[in-house]
């Protein structure tokens, strides 16, 4: 099979033989092409550490979007842009996550979604996922 779903991951996660796939898909597709570089080159935001390059590294990103036709990317584009604040806060040093963490918090949110089934009040969803992270104190008799 010329073309597998785990050829159009990062170049860099390939095997030499779905390089080659992936070398041999993309040049009989000039579309597709696009897409993938685009796709690859989306990755570099995540670098920048000052907001206002991360902006224009975006502008320059969404230019190549430009008498593509790609509408699943101009959504993606405009979703990027709704929740630019969010994305841009990702800049700061301070502000990056391991991916690990994150799953971790989601995983513990939907075991308490789980365990309150029915209980529709968001603060006390908040409140639970909050006081989820209080470490337990040993009881103390006095």
């Amino acid at each position: 099979m010329l073309w597998m779903k785990s050829d159009l991951s990062n170049r860099a996660n390939l095997s030499p033989e779905g390089r080659r796939s992936l070398h041999i898909l993309l040049k009989a597709n000039k579309r597709l092409h696009k897409a993938y570089l685009l796709k690859e080159s989306f990755g570099q935001l995540w670098d920048y550490r000052y907001p206002a390059s991360a902006r224009k590294f975006f502008e320059n990103w969404k230019a190549q979007l430009r008498w593509q036709r790609l509408k699943p990317f101009e959504k993606f584009a405009a979703m990027i842009e709704r929740h630019w604040d969010g994305v841009v806060s990702y800049c700061h040093p301070d502000n990056k996550v391991s991916l690990g963490f994150v799953e971790g918090l989601n995983t513990k949110i939907r075991v308490i979604q789980r365990r309150a089934y029915g209980i529709k009040d968001q603060d006390y969803l908040r409140l639970k996922v909050l006081s989820s992270f209080i470490p337990d104190t040993p009881n103390d008799p006095h």
